[in-house]
């Protein structure tokens, strides 16, 4: 049945639902690229909290979600950007989150690596941050799961130029047990980190970043970029140590920067392959053969999408990616922690509705449909 979607200038259009899948089975771990899906959190929607109280998560759905993600061969990068930290789920939630999905990733064999932040301090000293990035890599650590060591909100304001991150990160690196990896996230996903690495030049930037990667090679096994600027990417990757990954954190130019060039080539950590987990891991597949330009004809079509849900305000990708995984019927409900479900538009919604129902990313393309209609006729939107 013709559905009537709403548009950014207040009119519907006619859109005929899809009405077969895609037919996408689990499979193994891949081959030729290390491949994350940062994954985000299910909230409980019959908890009685606030927007700005501790965080009501539904753990069996949580846990759930990430099943499905390794059941495809994919790793899961938890306790990130993706879910929601900063953003609605606090540092003790996220520790919590740690611990059941590193012991769940034990018991079902799954590849697990967990955000080490400094999200439980609002603001302080070098040594307040220092310390507080040493709480989190101790559980993370005790855990058994690789650790990314995030960038810091604290560190950002605190810092007073390239010698503090190189100071902070020297320290973290000599004393983490296992080699971590480094994460770059760009302000237009956290407008808090503006300058970090101590400039707001991003060639300087780079170059403080490099220079804490090159004092302890041994301990970085790679870097993940949430730049948005392929070029940049490129160029940083090339510049890495021999043996240091670098994997790409750039929701809008993926394909091309996963497929690679004659020079290399980048890995992947990706919050829009939480939407993309079955499709993107048939892609990597059809990779670890050598076919890039299969490879290419099965992601790049889900580009528009990626670009979709990442428009500014960037930040907010993360309603879009919940919505996704509520039609797709991964959760019961379109619910968030911290109420981020407001955050996007319905138009917003109803458009990244139809670029996956055109990709074929429902499992059940009529419990999508119907759970549209449901959302649509809240709104007010009669069919």
């Amino acid at each position: 049945m013709t559905l009537h979607l709403p548009d950014a200038n207040g009119a519907l259009r006619a859109y005929e639902p899809r009405t077969e899948p895609l037919t996408l089975t689990p499979g193994s771990a891949f081959t030729s690229r290390t491949v994350f899906s940062a994954a985000h959190v299910v909230a409980d929607p019959y908890a009685d909290t606030t927007p700005d109280g501790p965080a009501a998560v539904d753990w069996d759905s949580t846990l759930a979600f990430r099943r499905h993600l390794w059941s495809h061969g994919l790793g899961v990068a938890e306790a990130m950007d993706t879910a929601q930290r900063g953003m609605g789920l606090d540092w003790a939630g996220a520790a919590e989150l740690i611990r059941r999905s590193a012991a769940e990733a034990k018991a079902c064999g799954g590849s697990i690596a967990c955000g080490v932040g400094t999200d439980q301090l609002a603001a302080g000293t070098l040594a307040d941050v220092r310390a507080a990035y040493e709480e989190q890599l101790a559980v993370v650590e005790e855990s058994g799961a690789q650790a990314i060591l995030m960038a810091s909100r604290a560190l950002a304001a605190t810092a007073r130029g390239p010698e503090d991150y190189r100071e902070v990160y020297g320290h973290l690196l000599r004393q983490a047990a296992e080699p971590v990896i480094l994460h770059w996230l760009g302000p237009m996903f956290d407008p808090a980190l503006e300058g970090y690495w101590g400039s707001s030049d991003l060639d300087a930037a780079t170059g403080t970043f490099l220079e804490v990667i090159a004092a302890h090679p041994d301990k970085v096994d790679g870097i993940k970029v949430s730049l948005l600027d392929a070029q940049r990417e490129i160029d940083l990757r090339r510049r890495l140590p021999q043996g240091v990954r670098c994997y790409t954190g750039d929701d809008f130019n993926y394909p091309e920067l996963i497929a690679g060039d004659e020079q290399g080539f980048s890995h992947a950590l990706l919050g829009i392959f939480d939407p993309l987990g079955p499709l993107a891991a048939e892609a990597v597949r059809v990779l670890d053969t050598g076919n890039t330009d299969g490879f290419r004809a099965l992601l790049d079509p889900t580009v528009e999408l990626s670009r979709h849900l990442f428009q500014a305000p960037t930040r907010f990708y993360k309603t879009g990616v919940v919505f996704l995984a509520w039609l797709a019927g991964h959760q019961s409900h379109f619910t968030m922690v911290g109420g981020l479900q407001s955050a996007r538009s319905l138009p917003h919604l109803a458009r990244a509705y139809e670029l996956a129902d055109g990709l074929g990313l429902f499992p059940d393309p009529e419990l999508a449909e119907k759970r549209v209609r449901n959302l649509l006729s809240l709104y007010g939107v009669n069919q």
